[in-house]
């Protein structure tokens, strides 16, 4: 029922920025927290930032200070802005949906293609 399509990975140099996008269908977007999320090779898919109906916002402690997470609700998109990249945040981006944030990544059913964030060394 729910869509999700991530956007805006890409490959750079440490100390780089990226934005990602989400867009999703299927759901009353202003009524949903949303979350990014991801996965690097031979680790578990982890929270990254998450966004309430509200406005609220939360962050990983590996992120803190260098992402932001917001929320555009005309457009029914999700952002990540990404600052100060490192080698270890590479991983596939993904997003999901929820009514409240939810921090376990296998609580939820589904995904989308996730976008690939690389961080040359």
């Amino acid at each position: 029922q729910v869509q999700l399509v991530e956007s805006g990975g890409g490959l750079v140099q440490p100390g780089g920025s990226l934005k990602l996008s989400c867009a999703a269908s299927g759901i009353l977007f202003s009524s949903y927290a949303m979350g990014w999320y991801r996965q690097a090779p031979g680790n578990q898919r982890e929270l990254v930032a998450a966004i309430t109906s509200g406005g609220r916002t939360n962050y990983a402690d590996a992120v803190k200070g260098r992402f932001t997470i917001s929320r555009d609700n005309v457009k029914n998109t999700a952002y990540l802005q990404m600052n100060s990249l490192k080698p270890e945040d590479t991983a596939v981006y993904y997003c999901n949906a929820a009514p409240k944030i939810i921090t376990r990544a296998t609580s939820f059913d589904s995904w989308g293609q996730g976008t690939q964030v690389t961080v040359s060394s």
